[in-house]
């Protein structure tokens, strides 16, 4: 059977130690859910956020939104403990931090040994020590479960000592090789969070920029950010009645064995339809 496509256009963090939050969450339209037990949860407050988040993911709260739990790193006390904990539930992808070369991806991917096939590995691309590796990174997915990359923009850029800017402009060549290493692997990759939620503006802004860098989504702090998140990142009309003469030229008789043709006084070639393909599956999920 074909798997069902299911976009991931908004991916709200969640504090796992709040229960208002994640109760709140089942009446949200984010793509995904992402349970933070790492950043978001002081450490007096850990075992409390991993009995949560159980509690949450083994009763479906999320409904069909993708469920993913970001775990504390292994080298913490709380690590081991959580990752046999996301192994033993039925979720979309378990969310792993501050990944600084393909060795920490295996280490991940051991831990998750017992997990069900579908349980992805998703890596939050924010060191230094990442960024001189991507590909390397990527390259892991051959080998493992990885599929996904999720920046984390905040750590890099402290540990970078970057200053900010608004339009985002000393972070642009991380953001465009982590979408082109995921890309070389067929890896999701979901853009960084704006920490200005009372902004919508200027979030708006940063959304368009992710999708113009390629990302597939974007991660978020604040109910606030998802509809213009979704609305950012879902094709617009104009590109669904391509998409859609596309994949019907190529589908004539006399074009099915074209690997290029001519449609409205252009050339469109054969990774064009794949592109209106992924186009149509995103209106379809979404609609």
């Amino acid at each position: 059977m074909t798997p069902i496509f299911r976009p991931c256009r908004s991916a709200l963090y969640l504090p796992a130690s709040n229960d208002r939050a994640i109760a709140k969450a089942a009446t949200l339209a984010c793509d995904a859910v992402i349970l933070d037990m790492e950043d978001a949860v002081a450490p007096e407050s850990k075992d409390a956020a991993r009995a949560n988040a159980v509690a949450a993911l083994r009763a479906k709260a999320f409904g069909q939104r993708l469920a993913v739990l970001r775990v504390n790193a292994l080298d913490t006390p709380w690590g081991a403990e959580d990752l046999a904990v996301a192994a033993s539930l039925d979720i979309d992808a378990v969310l792993v931090p501050k990944i600084t070369g393909p060795d920490d991806v295996r280490r991940y991917h051991a831990a998750l040994a017992s997990a069900a096939p579908g349980v992805g590995l998703w890596a939050m691309i924010e060191t230094c020590l990442a960024v001189g590796q991507l590909q390397a990174i990527a390259d892991t997915g051959l080998e493992t479960r990885l599929s996904g990359f999720v920046l984390g923009i905040n750590d890099l850029a402290l540990e970078m000592r970057a200053r900010p800017m608004a339009d985002r402009g000393n972070m642009i060549p991380m953001l465009s090789l982590a979408v082109a290493a995921a890309r070389s692997r067929q890896l999701l990759v979901l853009d960084g969070v704006c920490n200005d939620f009372s902004d919508l503006d200027h979030f708006g802004r940063e959304a368009a920029q992710g999708l113009a860098l390629g990302f597939d989504g974007k991660t978020l702090i604040h109910p606030a950010q998802i509809g213009p998140c979704n609305a950012a990142f879902s094709p617009s009309i104009a590109e669904v009645a391509w998409a859609r003469s596309i994949s019907a030229a190529f589908a004539l008789p006399e074009n099915i064995d074209k690997g290029a043709l001519r449609l409205d006084g252009r050339m469109i070639e054969r990774l064009h339809l794949i592109e209106a393909a992924r186009i149509l599956a995103i209106a379809d999920a979404t609609a």
